[in-house]
């Protein structure tokens, strides 16, 4: 007897900035997806609105209470979803929450850990206890901006610095500072996306990003990807408008490139991750690994991160997915 197959929800979009950038990465999954294996959906969310794309161009709208749809006068339910939405809902553990009370196994991290790694300041203290090296840093909340002692927070970043929403995508909102009278306006700029913002020491070096994946049977560490922008930063423009160089495998030496894996598997474990994630790192010129942030829904597009270095390890991104998929049944 022929296995039914299972339906699967590539849910995308969300309330934040990145919401048109998460519709592609959920184009790229959809192209991904062994379709022989699955019935796959494309799942718009925007608010309270969540729409599912039928086959036959027209949509349906989600019913909240069990994550089910109409499709051909007939409801359908979902065995499982995959999340690639940046930024809110998907990737600070709300949208982790809702599956958790509807019964739906999910793609991500549980709802701490989404919570956790969402929240770059805290993430950061968090690690640091386990002896991870990151950048040094100062938490500003919203109302507090025009109370800052911007002598005594030089003091600990230096110059130059960078101010970005703790809470939010690495994409908008991102400021470079360079003088004591930039803050303000860096800080305005990162509150338009976050109540929360990070003021953060500038690491220099090589900055490279790189994939994990856990199973049940197995652990995979990708080649990492270094990324070499003239921009100030990885900023938007580098990230989505082709202002940056991606070199997959990274240029780095034997014994970097071993720490930097091992370094990744061990935060994979201490945080009890699940799905692909991906770290980004800044290598100094002494080789000391720091952390930037994680990224629990990285990008996937044909020409993102995790699809060219599924591609350098030799690896085939269809087979990674089912893999990540069937771990949970």
């Amino acid at each position: 007897m022929k296995q039914q197959k299972r339906t699967i929800a590539i849910v995308c979009g969300g309330d934040s900035s990145e919401h048109d950038v998460s519709l592609r990465s959920a184009q790229g999954l959809y192209s991904f997806f062994d379709k022989e294996r699955y019935n796959v959906y494309l799942v718009d969310v925007k608010g309270t609105n969540w729409q599912v794309e039928l086959s036959d161009g027209t949509t349906s709208r989600i019913n909240l209470n069990d994550f089910s749809f109409q499709e051909n006068g007939k409801t359908r339910f979902f065995d499982y979803a995959y999340i690639t939405i940046h930024g809110t809902p998907g990737e600070n553990g709300i949208m982790q929450g809702y599956f958790d009370l509807v019964g739906i196994p999910y793609s991500t991290s549980s709802v701490l850990v989404e919570a956790m790694t969402f929240d770059k300041f805290v993430l950061n203290q968090y690690l640091r206890g386990y002896g991870v090296n990151v950048a040094e840093s100062v938490l500003v909340r919203r109302g507090q901006e025009h109370q800052i002692d911007k002598k005594a927070i030089i003091d600990i970043v230096g110059m130059p610095c960078f101010v970005k929403p703790a809470n939010d995508g690495s994409s908008f909102g991102v400021s470079k500072v360079k003088k004591p009278d930039q803050l303000a306006a860096a800080l305005r700029v990162a509150m338009m996306e976050s109540d929360e913002v990070m003021i953060e020491s500038f690491l220099e070096g090589t900055e490279i990003s790189i994939g994990c994946y856990k199973t049940k049977k197995k652990s995979v560490v990708f080649p990492a990807t270094e990324v070499v922008t003239q921009n100030e930063f990885f900023d938007y423009d580098a990230k989505y408008n082709g202002q940056v160089q991606e070199i997959t495998p990274a240029r780095l030496s034997e014994d970097t490139s071993k720490r930097v894996a091992e370094l990744t598997s061990r935060i994979y474990d201490i945080l009890h991750c699940n799905g692909i994630i991906r770290i980004d790192y800044i290598i100094s010129a002494d080789q000391k690994i720091s952390l930037l942030e994680i990224n629990t829904t990285p990008g996937m597009t044909a020409t993102s991160f995790i699809p060219q270095q599924v591609r350098a390890a030799g690896l085939n991104i269809t087979d990674v997915l089912t893999e990540i998929v069937e771990n949970q049944f």
